[in-house]
This record gives C-alpha cells, structure tokens and sequence, in this order.
C-alpha cells in the first residue's frame, strides 16, 4: 500500500481513495474535498454495493470510504455499507475502509469494526479532520477513539456466545492473561507494568495473539476477550441466594 503521512512529502505516490454513497452529490463532494489534497487521488467511485465490489478490486485503493447506510438492499438492509466492508476486506486484505454514517449508532458501530473497518466517522464531521482521518487509516492506524472503543466493549457486554472461537486454544497461558488485559481497555504501557514486562515485548506478543486470532485490529480481540470472560465468569448470585 502507498501510504503518505502528509502532504509535504512529495516522493511517494498519493493515498488511493475510493468512494462509495448512493448519493451523487456526496461523491462529488467528498471527490472535490479529497483530490484538493497533494497527497491524496480520488481513483473511482460507486453508488451502490454492486458497483464497489466489482469497481474495487480492479483499482486496488488504499482507502475505501463507504457510507453505512445505503439502504438499497432487502439482504442487508440499512447498512449495506457494512457488508461490502467485510466483502472488500476478504479479498484486499490491505485495504483500510474508513466508514462515514449520518446516524450515531452503537449497532453499526459494532458490527463496522467487526467487520474489518479502519475507522468510524459521522458525516458531520469536519473537511480537514476527514482528510486526517483518511490518512490516519492509510498509515496502517485505527481511527477510533477511546470513547469509540468502550461503545464497542460495552455493547458485547451482554448474552454470552456458547463458546469462543477455536483459534483461543493456540494462546499460551501469558498469551491468554495479555488478551484479558487487552479486554479490559488497558494499553501497552499499562500491561507492561502490570505483568512487569517491557512494552516492546507485549507489544510483539500482541501482534502474535492478533495472528493466531486471525483477527487485524486490537478492538476485535478485545471483543473476543470480552466474550470469552463473560462465558468463563457468569453472574454470580448475591449469597442468600446460593444454596
């Protein structure tokens, strides 16, 4: 992937940008906002989730920015956006998809990030932070706050799945502890500290963990291991209630 930091640095190709909204104003607006940029190249566009997946592959963007909710589809429903984001990402691993909604909504949230999505943005947002956002996602980092990633954890923090997902066996026990820690929202520094680790190396056994997940983002395994906990430890009851 060309990745480009900013717009000073004038030696590498532009952040291929690819568009898809089912409306034409929209795509043009976001064209005319992202081709601005010296850095950036709006390579194709779509208007429905035909179109992208069959326009996608073929241009090989660095960036997709899919709207959520195109809602021209019975399958799907709603948030068609979010199906061809899962689709885009099974066939271009490599793609960043940064996903821009006009409803503020912790189910779509959700099943964006699962998904495979890079990034998370209402379309109220800001002409110059959307440009960051598109660079951030192509740099290789997720675009999501902490406030976005508690919405995500919080939101799975209800009926426990039957059981976790096979790759959790390949985990050694320290694999294992560093996911629950993950899951709990703690960072690099703090799991460090925590297991008397250095940073550098839970930072590799993480990107290990992620591997045998066969999972891409930080918030997928913390979901994981959210899921996992909630199976493992269930509600207790209040002691006169145990037998």
């Amino acid at each position: 992937m060309n990745v480009t930091p900013g717009p000073d640095d004038g030696e590498r190709e532009p952040i291929r940008v690819f568009l898809l909204d089912d409306h034409e104003v929209v795509r043009r607006g976001l064209r005319d906002l992202l081709d601005t940029e010296p850095d950036m190249a709006v390579v194709g566009d779509a208007a429905d989730a035909r179109q992208a997946l069959a326009r996608v592959p073929a241009l090989r963007p660095d960036v997709a920015v899919l709207d959520v909710r195109l809602g021209s589809s019975e399958e799907h429903g709603d948030d068609e956006g979010i199906m061809v984001c899962r689709e885009l990402r099974a066939r271009l691993p490599g793609l960043a998809c940064l996903m821009l909604t006009s409803f503020d909504d912790d189910e779509a949230l959700f099943d964006a990030i699962m998904a495979g999505a890079a990034g998370y943005a209402l379309k109220q947002i800001k002409g110059s932070d959307l440009v960051a956002a598109v660079r951030t996602v192509a740099s290789g980092k997720s675009m999501l706050s902490p406030e976005v990633t508690a919405r995500v954890l919080t939101r799975v923090r209800g009926p426990a799945t039957p059981t976790g997902p096979p790759e959790l066996a390949r985990l050694t026990p320290r694999e294992r502890e560093i996911l629950d820690l993950v899951g709990e929202g703690l960072t690099n520094r703090q799991i460090a500290d925590r297991l008397y680790l250095a940073e550098k190396s839970v930072k590799n056994r993480i990107s290990t963990i992620l591997s045998k997940l066969k999972v891409e983002r930080r918030i997928q395994a913390a979901v994981i291991a959210e899921r996992v906990r909630d199976r493992e430890d269930p509600p207790r009851h209040p002691p006169d209630q145990q037998a």
